[in-house]
């Protein structure tokens, strides 16, 4: 495994792509860095971190996934695997929140970025961008977030739980590449957070409604059954969670 260490980096994602668009770039290839003035989150948010006190990394995975139809399976098998890590270290009542999100309890402690490059073979490079809060205990102006070190009070080794996400990554692509993604899909539905329970949502207009998480489909959307039994689709931009 390739691994690479920086101190200080606009984004890793970037840094990456970059370096895999000039020259190859072994499989699994890992950059890490202590700061990170750029990093990115879903949609275009920013995601904030404190120097030399979280996980910052970004992963190159090839030769995994062939198609577009394949491209939400990666998403669910990082998400588990960061899920599968942290359950060595002990961190309580972890769960997903669609698509990606890693909670603990009701606190989001990490995030995942995925840029995906096709390529004119019609082959698909993936760059796996994943924030994990390890150590910071300030989170000013973000009272949906926390820590490792918040939740459980332990000082933990960075580098230590990114090995173990790297193997869980690693055994859980192998599902890919097998062509077992139902043994992924049932982890994911497992682990979705507020599955099966009473949720508000908040859709695009502002208007805020109750429903239940059914499932994720196979493109990704959220199926909800709303208070009239019926159930509809939707997509990363059209709703968003209250709780």
């Amino acid at each position: 495994m390739n691994f690479i260490k920086l101190n200080a980096i606009d984004s890793t994602n970037d840094f990456l792509k970059a370096l895999a668009s000039s020259q190859k770039v072994e499989n699994f290839t890992v950059v890490t860095a202590k700061s990170q003035w750029k990093g990115k989150g879903q949609m275009g948010s920013e995601w904030q971190t404190e120097d030399n006190k979280n996980l910052i990394t970004s992963i190159l995975i090839k030769k995994t996934i062939s198609n577009t139809e394949s491209i939400f399976v990666l998403n669910i098998a990082i998400a588990i695997s960061i899920i599968e890590a942290l359950k060595t270290f002990k961190i309580p009542d972890l769960s997903i929140k669609w698509p990606n999100d890693i909670m603990s309890g009701n606190k989001k402690i990490a995030g995942i970025l995925i840029e995906n490059n096709i390529k004119e073979s019609g082959k698909i490079q993936s760059i796996v961008g994943i924030g994990l809060n390890v150590n910071q205990l300030n989170f000013e102006n973000l009272p949906k977030a926390s820590s490792l070190k918040a939740i459980t009070g332990v000082e933990y080794d960075t580098e230590e739980i990114l090995f173990k996400i790297i193997d869980a990554i690693k055994l859980n692509v192998a599902s890919i590449k097998s062509e077992n993604a139902g043994i992924l899909w049932k982890k994911y539905h497992d682990f979705l957070f507020k599955i099966g329970k009473p949720v508000v949502f908040e859709n695009s207009k502002n208007e805020k409604f109750m429903g239940i998480i059914q499932k994720v489909n196979t493109n990704g959307l959220l199926d909800v059954m709303l208070e009239d039994d019926s159930i509809h689709s939707y997509g990363i931009k059209e709703i968003s969670m209250i709780y």
